[in-house]
């Protein structure tokens, strides 16, 4: 075992959960309203700004506990926030709210 928790650290100043969650029942799921697209949303953005994987890392997980059916739950660590309703249309304005308009401060341009 290695711990590389310094590393990781120095290279990364936020991740992005996204709820894939999936369940038949009564209840909404994130992966049945668009969970796909939203963590494709999320990826594509921080690509456009040269901040996946650099500065920013994305995993999709299990539930959130915030799901519904008017969109994705996403949790962004360790700022500590969440999110319910994210749909990949919502996406662009919940990052740059999170990181600026290019994702500069996460690169460490600002």
């Amino acid at each position: 075992m290695k711990d590389r928790t310094e590393e990781h650290r120095e290279r990364l100043e936020a991740h992005v959960f996204v709820c894939t969650n999936d369940r038949d029942g009564e209840y909404a799921s994130c992966g049945a309203v668009g969970a796909e697209e939203t963590v494709a949303a999320v990826k594509d953005w921080l690509r456009e700004r040269d901040a996946f994987w650099t500065a920013v890392s994305v995993s999709e997980t299990d539930c959130l506990g915030l799901c519904s059916d008017d969109g994705t739950a996403i949790s962004i660590q360790p700022r500590n926030t969440w999110y319910s309703d994210v749909t990949p249309e919502t996406v662009p304005e919940l990052l740059e709210s999170e990181f600026g308009p290019d994702a500069a401060a996460v690169r460490g341009e600002n």
